[in-house]
């Protein structure tokens, strides 16, 4: 993707000033608009997103002072520089103390404003940046690595190199644990977007009522609870890229709303009957089929077709058992505290691998993290491999739970599962929130299985 150019909104009621501005701001190569009064200016922001706006304070009928408010409540990430004739101290103050960047009394030489502009953009990148570290943290820290070497796991990385300098959307399908958020900053990593945002949002874990708000974003008092306007992830990830996880769970109400803005990139805040553009590349997973997904009417088949450009199949853990030993190793170097590398006995590594993993990568180093803390020396033993399920050893709760059936006997991966989850369960006194954790799953789908299976507490 081409770097986008620094948007500029230059606005004086002199028009001769207003032409030289253009003239120096152009030979900077900002792309630059012009409005020769507050109303204009104010019309103009309601259709294009600006990185900074110049103001002139005194203007007929609407004054620089009103635009700058105007701004501060909507365009929460636009820099605004306040430009006067008048060197007044209390004008300096009072625009400083509505939110203005910085004053810049006339005549000034053409360094001193290129200085300022500099610092203003400087300051939202940062702004822009801080909102996308608090999101990352909020989700939780991505290992930078991706860990395999089997067959079915290098093509899928190798589909993902080619994919990645593109723009184009990708969905990745997987089971839970699989990995499928890695490979979604992967994507961003290696891609032209890397140094912008990238912003992700569980449509599962968010209610369908605020899904829209914190998408798009919401005007001031577009609802009870909206006491500020708040910037959407579209707005904050401008240029970079918007990963939707969990999307098979986007209400119908919402699909067309989401498929108007991948099609137009247009969208609406909450609240307002303005259209805002964004450029964002889209990003989206699922641990559903959402062919069925269509075909059962739960999922629009046009928006289907613009979020799978380009599909991702990734496999479970058991499609690609030879990266068991690769990914213990990794997860005892990076996910144990301890000054040297804790390492795993043969016959632990053997269990390990005669596992099948209902609960796929994450569920794997749920276990190794653990079994790492309740060694009692350096090496990880098999009675080490207590289990997600309470203080059996994984063989002999499996053989009991299954009525003596054990590892790589001739079950089905769905009853692994069941006596999995009962198990766990059972564990933690049937505390869904514990048990979803332990599970690596999220609490929606840990009702789903328990309904799935006809799990019950007794």
């Amino acid at each position: 993707m081409p770097k986008q150019p620094i948007s500029i909104l230059a606005v004086d009621d002199e028009e001769s000033f207003l032409n030289v501005l253009r003239s120096v701001l152009e030979e900077e190569e900002y792309f630059v608009q012009t409005a020769t009064d507050g109303i204009a200016a104010i019309n103009v922001l309601q259709t294009v997103p600006f990185d900074l706006i110049l103001l002139d304070v005194k203007m007929p009928r609407v004054d620089g002072i009103e635009v700058l408010r105007f701004v501060r409540e909507r365009y929460l990430d636009t820099q605004v520089v306040m430009l006067t004739g008048v060197s007044d101290v209390k004008i300096a103050v009072e625009c400083m103390q509505l939110g203005a960047y910085d004053y810049l009394a006339k005549p000034y030489s053409r360094s001193e404003l290129l200085a300022v502009i500099d610092r203003a953009l400087e300051r939202k990148r940062l702004l822009i940046q801080n909102k996308a570290l608090r999101s990352e943290l909020a989700r939780h820290a991505l290992s930078p690595f991706m860990i395999g070497q089997s067959r079915q796991f290098v093509e899928v990385l190798s589909l993902a190199s080619r994919v990645a300098p593109t723009d184009t959307t990708v969905l990745i399908q997987g089971a839970s644990g699989t990995g499928k958020e890695l490979v979604a900053n992967f994507l961003h990593s290696n891609s032209a977007r890397k140094e912008q945002p990238l912003m992700a949002l569980n449509c599962a874990s968010i209610p369908e009522t605020l899904i829209e708000s914190e998408l798009f974003g919401h005007e001031k008092g577009a609802f009870t609870d909206a006491t500020s306007t708040k910037q959407g992830l579209v707005e904050i990830a401008n240029g970079g890229t918007l990963f939707l996880d969990e999307v098979a769970e986007i209400s119908m109400m919402m699909q067309p709303k989401l498929l108007r803005f991948l099609q137009t990139g247009e969208y609406r805040r909450v609240g307002s009957n303005k259209n805002l553009k964004s450029d964002v590349r889209i990003i989206s997973a699922t641990n559903k089929d959402l062919r069925r997904e269509v075909a059962a009417g739960r999922f629009r088949e046009d928006l289907l077709y613009r979020l799978n450009v380009i599909t991702l199949q990734l496999p479970t853990l058991r499609e690609r058992k030879e990266d068991i030993p690769l990914l213990v190793e990794h997860f005892l170097k990076t996910r144990v505290r301890a000054k040297e590398p804790k390492r795993i006995d043969a016959r632990a590594l053997e269990l390990l691998m005669k596992y099948d993993w209902p609960g796929n990568v994450r569920e794997l180093e749920n276990v190794i993290e653990r079994a790492a803390i309740l060694s009692r020396d350096d090496f990880i033993r098999v009675d080490d491999l207590a289990l997600p399920i309470g203080t059996r050893s994984m063989v002999d709760s499996l053989a009991q739970e299954s009525g003596g059936v054990r590892l790589g006997g001739a079950f089905s991966v769905s009853e692994i599962e069941k006596v999995h989850i009962d198990g766990v369960l059972k564990s933690v006194n049937w505390s869904k929130n514990i048990a979803a954790k332990i599970l690596g799953i999220s609490l929606k789908t840990l009702y789903t299985k328990i309904q799935q299976y006809n799990l019950t507490r007794e």
